[in-house]
């Protein structure tokens, strides 16, 4: 049984930095959902609201408000913002310390380790509740260092990068993860941020809070679990960051340590500057492309677009443009799907082709 979640994501929800939150609304195989804190979009229905499409999970205004109508209340509170500086405010402390009070496990994706906190582990003991610090890594004696296992293993892999943080580089991990899955093909996952490890990823880890020298080692041993575990068809590796941006080395640590066959490259084209470092510009989707395969011996196969600030309209032309300009396929995968993606990875992966002549003919028989 999933356990009831109340998501915490005052001011945020749809926002860049609400992105946990966002993502959790969307898909959530380890916990059920039963509401979003935000009074900016209060009495609304969080899927309409992101997706123009109910799903009876309603917003709240506040803490409070959950308490005085939900019932029973939610086993969990989820912390669903993601803050460039990733800690709490003092405002935001009173109100994760109300949910304990109520008997609220704490599930906490933040750079600050509340199970490091004398106030919160207080309040933990005395009330029977857990904190969960999601980024928080395991000791360094239990971290990998890169092992070049991985150079032996035939799977194939794809990486979802992009030219910034939060363009949706983990919504289309799983959207294509689900779509290849419809088609028949067994699929791994590897998550590597704290909203894929809530969400439920069987495999994962919060790379941006580890020590540097294990980040690359951590990547390749959750990619072994899930070969030696799973034996999939294919690997789809979570990006972070972007390789370009000069405030994050995620990507350099996914590229290293996944040594993907093929990236699919994320774009915001309406965003100008990056999302958490506004005196910086964004890159071009050419620049990041080249930059990608001179670092690393891969090749980018499509794009896919954020739509964010863009029409319908809009996001076709762009797609279009795209297509002729970089010669690759390009595609909007909220708004058209991924069959674009998986005739990409099909042609980039002449191995499959033998499992997809297999799935051809169960279909036929």
């Amino acid at each position: 049984m999933k356990k009831t979640a109340i998501i915490y994501c005052e001011g945020n929800f749809g926002s860049m930095d609400g992105k946990t939150a966002n993502g959790l609304i969307r898909n959530s195989k380890k916990y059920l959902i039963v509401g979003v804190i935000d009074s900016t979009k209060a009495n609304l229905d969080s899927g309409e609201f992101l997706e123009g499409e109910k799903n009876n999970i309603p917003i709240y205004a506040s803490l409070e408000h959950v308490i005085e109508t939900v019932n029973p209340l939610p086993e969990q509170f989820i912390y669903g913002i993601a803050p460039a500086d990733a800690v709490l405010k003092e405002d935001e402390r009173t109100i994760v310390l109300k949910a304990m009070e109520n008997g609220m496990d704490i599930i906490n994706p933040l750079q600050e380790f509340l199970t490091q906190d004398e106030e919160f582990t207080m309040y933990a003991g005395q009330y029977g509740v857990t904190i969960h610090d999601i980024r928080k890594p395991r000791p360094n004696k239990d971290l990998h260092i890169f092992s070049g296992r991985i150079l032996d293993m035939p799977t194939p892999i794809i990486a979802i990068l992009g030219t910034d943080s939060a363009v949706g580089k983990r919504t289309t991990s799983v959207i294509l993860e689900a779509a290849l899955e419809a088609k028949g093909y067994h699929v791994s996952f590897v998550a590597t941020g704290q909203t894929g490890i809530i969400q439920g990823a069987k495999y994962g880890v919060a790379i941006d809070a580890m020590p540097l020298q294990f980040m690359i080692g951590e990547i390749e041993n959750e990619i072994m679990k899930a070969y030696e575990n799973d034996r999939p068809d294919l690997i789809i590796v979570e990006g972070q960051g972007a390789l370009s941006h000069p405030g994050y080395v995620s990507s350099c640590g996914i590229l290293r340590g996944s040594r993907p066959g093929a990236v699919i490259v994320q774009h915001p084209p309406k965003r100008q500057q990056l999302g958490d470092f506004s005196f910086l510009k964004m890159p071009t989707l050419e620049s990041e492309i080249d930059l990608i395969e001179r670092f690393s011996d891969t090749k980018v196969i499509a794009v896919t677009i954020n739509h964010e600030n863009m029409t319908d309209s809009e996001v076709d032309k762009v797609i279009v443009s795209y297509e002729e300009q970089l010669n690759i396929p390009a595609t909007d995968v909220l708004l058209h799907g991924c069959d674009k993606l998986i005739t990409s990875i099909l042609e980039a992966f002449p191995q499959l082709e033998k499992r997809t002549n297999q799935l051809e003919e169960v279909l036929v028989n």
